[in-house]
């Protein structure tokens, strides 16, 4: 059954199917029901047939012989039709396929007929009923019948689908209006009109082509272009709207939303076009178009044959795994299958959380789910002294600038310290990759956060330089939906009515899915050499405050007017832009388009490892100035200005 927007305990919906319901009686008898009716038609098709050859003129020879050729008749089509299944159809659903089986139907039982009837010499009673001077084939009443037949039984199935889509229509339907007017849009309709409970009256089609304006689909006209929209949705009344254009870019989706931006609709996409080739989905499974939709990239081209041979039949470490990064790379390893997948979390939560996940879908996958602080040396020691990981993936990270920039000593202890206890461990363990996961604040840091992250970063390449572990280092920007983004804030506050908050007008982020963040990660873990800084192609950045605006026009609202948007100023630690590149002479390409490498001049391993160890003795105590001191002795380029200095 298509999936709708309509909620349970809608009085429209109940509305609907009460009115759509045929009585218990009906439901109760519907097959003897059924084959009454066949019985009426094939009556009624062979009496036309007879009317037919006699020029539509009743005469009573013929009719004497009616009673007797119609049981032949039903002792043969009866059980033909019967084979054909065609007393099990719900007629209220009526299609090609049903109009088909009663052709073949009525072809077999003919066949079935004449055969019978030249046997037996039957066809010298049908002549001799003809009036003198009309003697035609008694072949003639039989190839009429099958017409006659078809007509009548999918007539009968017709009058009851209408029957049904128009009582249903008799209640409140939501004001439907179908963007694309090629193959999805014209299966979509057809989909629509075909479901048990209606819900959708559709106003009729939206397409850019000159050569489809004005014409009509099942009877929907349509209306105009995509510039059209905003006209024909007032005029009309339009409550949703429906993107029916699964081969559509990111761009082009957006750009229906945006000129419909102001106006109080819902949209709707359907499935991509994989989906539905594959059987997956079918185009009448309509959801809500989601922000992924328009601000998504093109899919991720992956080399699969160098990430299984990563991946597969490894003990693989995956730290934070409760988080929106970790918890995607747990499940983008399981499809490699690895030996066994162990997740280190200091949530219990979303340990929990993950871990079922991870069983349910990934039964064959053997996990180990472990709760564990990686600034605790002993207890990672442990751990990678029982289970001695091949693979580690570093995600575990305190991210959020505001919180770390008024609890310094926290973000220095989990991501410098915690960094440098995993890292150490694998060095110790002879783990064979290391993968550290950064971020684009890293770049010219102008927060705590950022600028502890770049020192995590200045660690385990200098680590690199004298272990037997590949270490690497991937960074990139923004992840949409992830804990803490700005995305699943700003549905929260459209969702309590607004306002929305936005930190400035000019402030823009660089965004990718978690998916391709993840499926990059694992790509970039395979070119690896050792002490690489990856930096992955985030494409153009996005202004908040017009993905603010896109976000209340999905839902359905008016911004500026129904939801305001509201600018509360730069927090402690943010910029108005971040810095991340793939471009640019401090920047080498790899072989593959999405991935560069950043490069740089590494520090002296004494001056680093004594700056970090009295940064460490500094975070002991949350001394805020002492800690802004120190790291701007190991990241000459920090600029924040603290507040609680």
């Amino acid at each position: 059954m298509p999936e709708t927007n309509t909620q349970p305990g809608d009085k429209n919906q109940d509305r609907s199917e009460f009115s759509t319901a045929p009585p218990a009686v009906l439901l109760r008898f519907r097959r003897p029901l059924i084959v009454v009716a066949h019985i009426v038609a094939f009556a009624a098709s062979l009496m036309l047939s007879f009317l037919v050859v006699q020029n539509m003129q009743f005469r009573r020879e013929w009719l004497d012989v009616y009673p007797a050729v119609l049981l032949f008749f039903l002792l043969v089509k009866l059980p033909v039709f019967g084979l054909f299944k065609q007393y099990r159809g719900w007629w209220r659903y009526v299609g090609i396929s049903d109009l088909r089986g009663i052709l073949l139907a009525s072809l077999v039982s003919t066949l079935i007929i004449v055969v019978s009837w030249f046997a037996v010499g039957r066809f010298d009673a049908v002549r001799a009923s003809l009036p003198p001077g009309m003697e035609r084939p008694a072949e003639g009443v039989c190839i009429a019948d099958i017409f006659a037949t078809v007509f009548i039984l999918g007539a009968l199935r017709v009058v009851v689908r209408l029957h049904f889509e128009g009582t249903a229509e008799a209640g409140r339907l939501k004001r439907f209006l179908i963007v694309g007017a090629g193959n999805a849009g014209e299966s979509l309709l057809r989909e629509i009109h075909r479901m048990s409970v209606a819900q959708y009256d559709v106003a009729g089609f939206i397409d850019d082509d000159p050569a489809k304006q004005g014409t009509q689909i099942h009877g929907m006209p349509v209306l105009g272009t995509v510039e059209h929209l905003p006209k024909i949705c007032e005029e009309r009344d339009i409550e949703e709207i429906a993107i029916a254009m699964p081969s559509a870019s990111h761009s082009e989706l957006m750009r229906v939303v945006r000129v419909c931006e102001g106006a109080k609709i819902r949209f709707s996409t359907v499935p991509s076009l994989t989906d539905i080739a594959s059987g997956k989905l079918r185009v009448s499974q309509i959801r809500e178009v989601d922000i992924n939709d328009l601000l998504g990239r093109e899919t991720v081209q992956l080399d699969l044959d160098l990430i299984e041979a990563f991946a597969r039949d490894k003990i693989i470490l995956v730290s934070g795994a409760g988080g929106s990064i970790g918890s995607e790379m747990c499940r983008q390893l399981c499809n490699f299958n690895p030996k066994l997948l162990l997740l280190v979390e200091q949530a219990e939560n979303p340990l929990f959380g993950i871990e079922r996940e991870l069983r349910s879908q990934f039964s064959t996958v053997p996990i180990r789910e472990i709760v564990c602080d990686v600034t605790d040396s002993a207890r990672v020691g442990e751990i990678f002294e029982n289970y001695k990981p091949q693979v580690v993936i570093h995600a575990a990270a305190h991210k959020h600038v505001p919180l770390m920039e008024c609890n310094a000593g926290e973000a220095i202890k989990n991501n410098v310290i915690g960094t440098q206890v995993v890292a150490d461990a694998a060095d110790n363990c002879g783990t064979a990759n290391f993968v550290m996961i950064s971020t684009d604040k890293a770049v010219n840091p102008t927060s705590i956060m950022g600028s502890s992250k770049r020192i995590a970063e200045m660690y385990v390449q200098d680590l690199s330089t004298t272990s037997k572990t590949h270490f690497v280092t991937v960074r990139f920007g923004n992840v949409l939906g992830s804990e803490g983004s700005v995305v699943p804030i700003f549905k929260k506050q459209i969702e309590q009515g607004g306002p929305v908050t936005v930190t400035h007008p000019d402030m823009k982020r660089y965004f990718m899915t978690i998916p391709e963040a993840s499926q990059l990660i694992l790509q970039a873990a395979t070119m690896g050499k050792g002490g690489e800084i990856f930096v992955l192609d985030m494409g153009e950045p996005v202004k908040i405050v017009d993905l603010a605006r896109t976000l209340i026009t999905l839902s359905g609202f008016r911004p500026g007017e129904e939801i305001e948007v509201v600018f509360t100023g730069l927090r402690a630690g943010e910029k108005l832009f971040e810095e991340l590149s793939i471009e640019g002479e401090d920047m080498q390409h790899t072989r593959h388009p999405k991935i560069g490498i950043w490069k740089n001049i590494p520090m002296d391993r004494d001056k680093l490892r004594a700056g970090i160890d009295e940064l460490a003795t500094a975070a002991k105590t949350q001394a805020c100035p002492e800690i802004i001191r120190k790291i701007k002795e190991l990241v000459p380029e920090y600029t924040g200005a603290h507040g609680n200095t």
